[in-house]
C-alpha cells in the first residue's frame, strides 16, 4: 500500500532535487523513494555484517579464552627452551 509523505526542503534542494530527477527521467517523487530504499538497504547490509562482525569477534574470543585456560605453563608437554636448543642445533650453532 501507498502512502503519502510530506517533507519540508530547502527552495535550492528542491531544485536540484528536481533537476537530478529530471536527468534521470522521472519523477522528485520517485528519486526520493529511489533514495530511501537504497538507504534502507545499505543500512539492512550495515546491520547485518555487524551482526557478522560481532558474532566472529565472540567466536575469536571463546578459542582464545579456550586456548588460554588449556596452554598453561604446567599442562605444556614442552619447554621454550627446548625449542630454541632444537631450532639453534638444526643451523649448527
Amino acid at each position: 500500500m501507498r502512502r503519502n509523505l510530506t517533507i519540508q526542503l530547502d527552495e535550492d534542494v528542491i531544485r536540484e532535487a528536481k533537476t537530478i530527477a529530471e536527468h534521470r527521467g522521472m519523477s522528485v517523487s520517485g528519486l526520493v523513494a529511489q533514495q530511501i530504499r537504497h538507504l534502507a538497504v545499505e543500512h539492512d547490509r550495515y546491520e547485518q555484517a555487524k551482526r557478522g562482525a560481532l558474532a566472529l569477534l565472540d567466536a575469536i574470543e571463546r578459542t582464545a579464552e579456550e586456548a588460554q585456560s588449556v596452554d598453561t605453563p604446567s599442562q605444556r608437554s614442552w619447554r621454550r627452551e627446548d625449542i630454541y636448543e632444537e631450532r639453534l642445533g638444526r643451523y649448527g650453532r
